[in-house]
């Protein structure tokens, strides 16, 4: 069943409406909505108390139709006065006296239904399928199925990008952060309880903060980029919190800003076998906290640059523990060495005979049984960060594993790291 409303200069009234009944709605014209009924008979009961209920939300003088498909519903709320519930099989009889103009079809066609002498919708419904279709095609024979009511459509659903924002002007400036945190807690509930309501979360938090004239910027602006999206009002409150603590605005607060991203949320697949991880919003608290001491460019995830340099890489935010596990078990196949690397790279003494032989430092110490190398790696000559270094792979007498080099620059070399 379908519902369309049709009040001529009160579209925003119509659309609220509709919104109390269904999230499925089509604005059919600047004068008319319909939207999707089914399943209302559970609350409401039978489609005439359906009406009855979107007669007396709406509060006003407007045409009401409900019937079983959409375009039916909207030709009888133009053209019938007052409220009208068709049933099924009746809408060919129910729209046979309205007048053909409340058709909405091209203007051509309206006029050649005049020249044949074709005035209500009875007359073109009588009119035989093959006549209307030699003559005017698919598209008259829709149109004809839309006057008998027998049309079939999906309704094409409107375009609402509802934002997901708090936000409010103090009478009084707060100056301390815990009056904040306690508006924040209020705000994010809400937030999140209307985002849960349309099965969405958040994956990033903007909160603008408006200052006193007086500061030296106005405002202050914290945005929370979350590996996940979530929609734990505490999990996001203490994020915030460990933000503004590092990063307090510098005056006090006269106006508060509070935005969510919606997105759809997070599913994961448990393997019955697998560990169990904590949960995202726990992880993504823990890592705020230890950033909180470490600082923001010590803690996350290492990711390599596009680069020949040994060792280029930054700190980039940390991945899924879910995730990263099953890259690292799909990618791993045979016995693969590790390479640790010391930071910085141990100062060493090597013997060398055309390759080194024997090599005393803090970390390796002994001769050399096999050496693999020379391989040179320069760059940045063009910068400061200049390097021009020879590598090589060398294993002691011992069985344990290095790789040193020796810078060319200064003809120093160095122990960068060992194999397991």
């Amino acid at each position: 069943m379908f519902a369309s409303i049709h009040a001529p200069g009160n579209l925003p009234i119509l659309l609220d409406c509709a919104r109390r009944f269904s999230p499925l709605i089509e604005i059919t014209s600047p004068d008319t909505v319909t939207f999707d009924i089914r399943g209302l008979s559970r609350v409401y009961g039978e489609p005439g108390k359906i009406a009855r209920a979107i007669e007396r939300l709406i509060g006003m003088p407007a045409h009401i139709a409900i019937a079983a498909n959409p375009d039916t519903a909207v030709c009888a709320a133009r053209g019938i006065a007052g409220t009208c519930v068709i049933a099924s099989g009746e809408e060919g009889r129910t729209l046979s006296a309205l007048s053909l103009h409340l058709l909405g079809c091209p203007q051509a066609m309206g006029e050649l239904f005049d020249l044949w002498g074709i005035r209500t919708f009875g007359q073109f419904a009588a009119l035989p399928a093959a006549g209307v279709a030699a003559r005017l095609g698919e598209e008259g024979v829709h149109w004809q199925q839309v006057a008998r009511g027998s049309a079939r459509r999906q309704l094409r659903l409107m375009e609402e990008k509802v934002a997901y924002s708090r936000e409010m002007e103090l009478e009084d400036p707060i100056p301390l952060l815990e009056p904040l945190f306690f508006l924040l807690a209020r705000f994010l509930l809400e937030l999140c309880t209307e985002l849960t309501a349309r099965s969405l979360a958040t994956n990033e938090i903007r909160l603008r903060l408006t200052l006193e004239k007086e500061a030296e910027h106005a405002e202050h602006l914290v945005t929370l980029r979350l590996p996940a999206p979530m929609v734990d009002q505490k999990a996001l409150l203490k994020l915030l919190e460990l933000e503004l603590q590092v990063r307090p605005p510098g005056a006090a607060i006269r106006k508060i800003q509070l935005t969510a991203e919606p997105v759809k949320p997070r599913v994961v697949q448990e393997d019955f076998f697998a560990p169990a991880y904590p949960s995202q919003e726990k992880i993504e608290v823990t890592i705020a906290r230890i950033r909180h001491f470490v600082g923001a460019g010590n803690i996350g995830s290492p990711q390599v640059l596009d680069t020949h340099r040994p060792d280029g890489f930054v700190m980039g935010p940390l991945a899924d523990a879910r995730v990263s596990a099953q890259n690292t078990h799909s990618s791993v196949s045979g016995v693969r060495l590790a390479f640790r690397r010391f930071r910085p790279p141990q100062t060493a003494h090597v013997i060398t005979k055309q390759q080194p032989v024997h090599i005393m430092s803090a970390v390796a110490r002994g001769a050399v049984g096999v050496a693999k190398g020379p391989w040179f790696t320069s760059g940045n000559w063009w910068r400061t960060d200049v390097w021009n270094r020879e590598e090589w792979d060398i294993a002691l007498r011992s069985g344990a594993l290095y790789r040193i080099f020796r810078d060319l620059r200064t003809e120093t070399w160095f122990v960068e790291g060992n194999y397991d």
